[in-house]
């Protein structure tokens, strides 16, 4: 997926931390639950994501601080990651401004941070191992770019672009997820292949789907598409990312064998289905909750 060279992506809000961000307490919502299950099954170091205070709890920044991502243009998100993401962040926040409402809810801006290696949280601490996360309590997402690199060399995805922006899209809609009541609602921490777990993470992957089917169409202030038509080369590579975290993936190269009662996030032909689902049939098609298990 390429962005229009001309589309102006300086409304999206994206912000880059210091390389020696500080500590903060929190407490772990149901995103972090779920990446540190994954985690777990990767067999990666997770000390650093620790939580259990009170949500409200300060965060304490030391180091560099944060540091707007200021990019203008399209040309500039082709030719920058942090700018692809800058990109990404107007994309999304115009498309979802506009769906949420259509769809029953109130739409409100997520925050989001990019970093290297670790950073505090209201979630924890945490390091690049955990992978791209969302924060319920302080509404953020948080994205290591290097883990893009991670999605080709450790998990064995194509990568490309849109492969990058269904990561950020997928964490998004955990952020949809949150401010609609859907986490509250649907909080167990239960693992299993119809568990709440698989369910949210699905809903997520088609909540991506729903945006990419409608990026070609979402445009910046002035009318102009932010991204030009995705092609079928570009979709391949977004269900590539899909597939290449399923858990049944994740547990055959970590273990050597898939244990579907250990699932968190889905199997890889399942994220692929519902990424497809969302992109052919939009948001409204993503109640992950009512389908039977069979089905899921």
């Amino acid at each position: 997926m390429t962005f229009d060279p001309n589309a102006d992506i300086s409304g999206g809000r994206v912000r880059r931390r210091g390389r020696t961000a500080g500590i903060a307490t929190g407490g772990v919502g149901l995103g972090a639950i779920a990446i540190f299950l994954v985690a777990q099954l990767l067999g990666v170091d997770l000390t650093g994501l620790v939580g259990g205070q009170d949500a409200g709890s300060s965060t304490q920044q030391i180091g560099t601080g944060d540091q707007a991502v200021d990019c203008k243009t399209g040309a500039e998100a082709n030719a920058s990651v942090d700018c692809r993401m800058q990109g990404a962040a107007a994309s999304l926040e115009t498309y979802w401004s506009k769906e949420l409402p259509q769809l029953g809810g109130n739409y409100s801006s997520p925050e989001f941070v990019l970093f290297t290696d670790q950073t505090g949280t209201a979630c924890g601490s945490a390091t690049s191992a955990v992978g791209p996360f969302y924060c319920p309590p302080d509404r953020t997402l948080y994205v290591d770019t290097g883990f893009f690199d991670e999605l080709r060399s450790r998990f064995g995805a194509s990568g490309g672009p849109l492969a990058e922006m269904y990561v950020v899209a997928h964490e998004w809609g955990h952020h949809i997820q949150n401010i609609g009541g859907i986490m509250e609602q649907h909080s167990g921490r239960e693992t299993g292949p119809t568990s709440d777990s698989v369910r949210t993470e699905l809903q997520a992957d088609c909540f991506a789907g729903s945006w990419a089917g409608a990026a070609s169409t979402t445009a910046d202030e002035n009318g102009r598409p932010f991204l030009e038509p995705i092609t079928d080369a570009q979709i391949k590579d977004a269900l590539s990312a899909a597939a290449a975290v399923g858990d049944d993936r994740i547990q055959q190269a970590s273990t050597g064998r898939v244990d579907p009662e250990g699932w968190t996030h889905g199997s890889a032909e399942q994220r692929q289905r519902w990424f497809t689902t969302g992109y052919r049939q939009g948001a409204g098609a993503c109640d992950t909750f009512s389908v039977e298990g069979s089905r899921l």
